[in-house]
């Protein structure tokens, strides 16, 4: 059985809990990891790139010479990409990049991701982690006490007064388990999680 640290919202330790090994206890598959992290970069892509081929560059209607007898070599356009000012040949287009990934191979990568963080003794439980309002000084208070800076804050729900009090501090992000995911796990040295978040997970993943 996994053993999980609780702390208070000073950052301060005050025991520890059992958590699921199905959760943060499996082998830890590197190839999935990969898998859904450039899936997730693929699909965060605008795809809006744009270069003009030469039927959309203005100017270019009148063949520049003659076709024979100048010594130059044949041309039927001053805007066919080997001149200055003329159209891209082959160039990026808008298009979209998003490709799907099986939900099994997600569900595996976000075990691995959090067993990850626990073998690299990476995630911190926090009891009654919630604000009455929004202060990023307590956010800040409690990222000092557990000696973290750059952290993923996982609530059990969407808590707007966690997000808007963790949003102006640099490294740091918060979310809930319902938009939880591979790449913004990996992506931050430190896992904060609700006691809440941790049941929900269990009971969502497990």
């Amino acid at each position: 059985m996994a053993k999980l640290a609780l702390y208070n919202m000073e950052g301060q330790k005050t025991g520890s809990m059992d958590a699921s090994d199905a959760i943060f206890a499996v082998e830890v598959n590197e190839s999935v990891l990969h898998t859904v992290v450039v899936n997730h970069l693929a699909n965060k892509r605008q795809g809006t790139q744009n270069t003009k081929t030469r039927t959309e560059v203005s100017g270019g209607g009148k063949k520049p010479w003659r076709q024979k007898g100048t010594g130059r070599a044949r041309q039927g356009s001053i805007r066919a990409p080997q001149w200055v000012g003329g159209g891209v040949a082959l160039g990026p287009k808008p298009r979209s990049y998003r490709y799907s990934v099986n939900k099994k191979i997600k569900r595996i990568a976000l075990k691995s991701a959090l067993t990850a963080k626990y073998n690299d003794y990476a995630v911190y439980v926090v009891d009654g982690l919630s604000l009455d309002e929004i202060k990023t000084a307590k956010i800040a208070a409690l990222l000092k006490g557990l000696e973290v800076s750059s952290a993923l804050i996982v609530t059990a729900e969407a808590d707007n007064n966690i997000y808007k009090s963790s949003r102006n501090i640099m490294g740091v992000d918060a979310s809930h388990v319902g938009t939880l995911n591979t790449y913004d796990i990996l992506k931050h040295k430190a896992l904060v999680l609700s006691k809440d978040a941790v049941a929900k997970i269990e009971e969502v993943y497990a």
